[in-house]
């Protein structure tokens, strides 16, 4: 008999026989709800001021980088006549582009132009990368400042130098022919100017990715190159069979940047036209040429359609060449 403090509690029902205990229902697992970070007003006031800092740098860059690039884009979809005025075409300016031959024949120019300077500027910067982080003496920095030094000089100021180089009225190089009794070549001929520009452009860029491989190579522990030492392992073997190797994500973005400045190929040939007499046309390059359809002729929009087109083609060769390079690049 039970006391009247006593609590009855009912039991559970006893299974009958051939009868299944129902399982508990499974709990719903969620993913952990992440507690939401509570703002204060001190830290909305240094937001405000971040904010403060950026806006300078957003104003300038949306007002001569992103608004003119969207009416650029705008343009190109449109195509100007006297008789009909100004009417939408949408991408008829595209596909005339990708039919035009002097547009083709520009865009095939520079990939000469790459496939000849891209190679020649990486293996000057690596020579030279590789040799000064050999060096451990004042040399080194001297050395490398001589290096760097063109890329430090304006593009145009260079051009100008080279061309007054070349000149064979009154450049240094055909006194210096003369004074052997030779016949000074002329640098600015047509037979001549693509070599030329090569030797500019590589003298002008190589001393930039030279200080982009020299900063992977720096970053290399010192530890394996002890190791490869006691090893019996030259020089030269470090320099192809360690070094190399270690720094092939900076070769690949060293790759991509010379690949994207040799498609976008227009300052050297633009200045030193005035000075080659007829070796560079006004369509040398495909920038060139919507220069001087813009310029010009006053074809703004196609002059934009162009611009716009070479853009996809930098683009698609940039990620064509990411793709095959991915295990090099760190990219997956």
């Amino acid at each position: 008999m039970a006391t009247p403090n006593a609590v009855i509690v009912p039991s559970a029902r006893e299974a009958e026989p051939g009868e299944q205990e129902s399982a508990p229902p499974p709990r719903k697992q969620g993913r952990p709800r992440k507690p939401r970070a509570v703002i204060g007003p001190t830290e909305r006031r240094r937001q405000r001021i971040g904010w403060l800092f950026v806006a300078p740098f957003a104003v300038v860059f949306v007002t001569f980088l992103i608004v003119p690039l969207f009416y650029a884009f705008w343009m190109s979809l449109q195509t100007s006549t006297l008789a009909m005025g100004t009417s939408f075409t949408w991408f008829d300016n595209y596909a005339k582009a990708f039919t035009d031959p002097i547009f083709l024949d520009g865009l095939l120019r520079v990939g000469q132009f790459a496939l000849v300077m891209i190679p020649l500027q990486m293996l000057v910067a690596l020579i030279a990368a590789l040799v000064l982080d050999s060096l451990t003496t004042w040399a080194s920095k001297f050395s490398r400042l001589m290096i760097f030094l063109p890329y430090a000089i304006p593009v145009v100021i260079g051009a100008l130098m080279w061309g007054f180089l070349y000149s064979p009225r009154f450049g240094p190089a055909s006194d210096l022919f003369e004074l052997f009794g030779l016949a000074a070549p002329d640098f600015l001929a047509q037979s001549a100017i693509f070599g030329s520009l090569v030797n500019i452009v590589t003298w002008q860029w190589a001393g930039y990715y030279m200080i982009i491989i020299y900063a992977a190579l720096q970053g290399i522990d010192r530890s394996i190159y002890e190791a490869a030492r006691i090893d019996g392992v030259t020089s030269l073997q470090m320099a192809l069979r360690i070094k190399v190797p270690m720094i092939s994500s900076s070769m690949v973005m060293v790759l991509i940047f010379a690949m994207i400045g040799t498609l976008q190929f227009f300052t050297e040939p633009q200045v030193l036209r005035g000075i080659a007499q007829g070796a560079i046309p006004v369509s040398y390059t495909p920038n060139m040429y919507a220069y001087s359809l813009a310029f010009s002729y006053s074809q703004f929009n196609y002059a934009s359609a162009i611009s716009f087109a070479l853009g996809v083609v930098v683009f698609i060769g940039s990620y064509f060449f990411l793709f095959l390079t991915r295990k090099q690049s760190g990219l997956k």
